[in-house]
C-alpha cells in the first residue's frame, strides 16, 4: 500500500527559513506533502522523480511517513473536494475540527490551484489560529487564484470558503 508522509520539525523549518537551502525540485514536494496525501496522490503533483524525490526528503529528514492508505481511504485528492465544502461552508465558524478541517482543504486548494506559488500564502494559513485569522488570507488567495488560473476558479475557491 501506498505510504502517507508528513513534513517533520525539520521540513517545517526549512519551510519557514529556507536554513537548509534546498534545491527548487525538493523544496516544492516539501511545500505538497501534508500528512494527508498517499505517494499516488503526490505523484502527480511532483512533476519530475516523484518517487526519488519523496525518498531524498525522507531520507534527509525533511519528511516522515505516517501510515498507509487504507488509514485514509476517504481524503485522496479526487473525492475530498465533494464532502469538503459543505462541513467548510456553514460550521467553520464554530470553531475545533471544523476550522481546522476548512484550513487544511483551503492550504490543499491553494497548493492544488496554484503550485509552488502558493507557499508563502499556504504557511500563513496553517499558522492561522481561528476562522478571523483565515478569513482575509482566504479572500488573499482567492486573489492569487484569480491572477493565476482566472476568474471562475477564483470565484469556485471563494465559493467554497465562504468569501466573497
Amino acid at each position: 500500500m501506498p505510504l502517507i508522509y508528513r513534513k517533520t520539525a525539520k521540513g517545517l523549518t526549512e519551510i519557514e527559513t529556507r536554513a537548509h537551502r534546498l534545491p527548487p525540485r525538493l523544496r516544492s514536494a516539501l511545500i505538497l506533502v501534508d500528512g494527508r496525501r498517499d505517494v499516488n496522490d503526490l505523484k502527480p503533483l511532483i512533476t519530475q522523480q516523484a518517487e526519488e524525490t519523496l525518498s531524498s526528503l525522507a531520507e534527509q529528514g525533511f519528511i516522515e511517513a505516517v501510515g498507509e492508505t487504507a488509514r485514509s481511504a476517504s481524503p485522496p485528492p479526487a473525492p475530498a473536494p465533494a464532502p469538503a465544502p459543505a462541513p467548510a461552508a456553514a460550521p467553520a465558524a464554530a470553531g475545533g475540527n471544523d476550522f481546522d478541517s476548512t484550513r487544511r482543504a483551503a492550504v490543499r486548494e491553494l497548493n492544488d490551484q496554484l503550485g509552488p506559488a502558493a507557499e508563502s500564502l499556504s504557511i500563513k494559513m496553517e499558522k492561522a489560529r481561528n476562522l478571523g485569522e483565515l478569513t482575509p488570507l482566504l479572500v488573499q488567495g482567492a486573489q492569487s487564484i484569480a491572477a493565476m488560473r482566472g476568474r471562475s476558479a477564483a470565484e469556485a475557491f471563494a465559493k467554497r470558503f465562504g468569501v466573497g
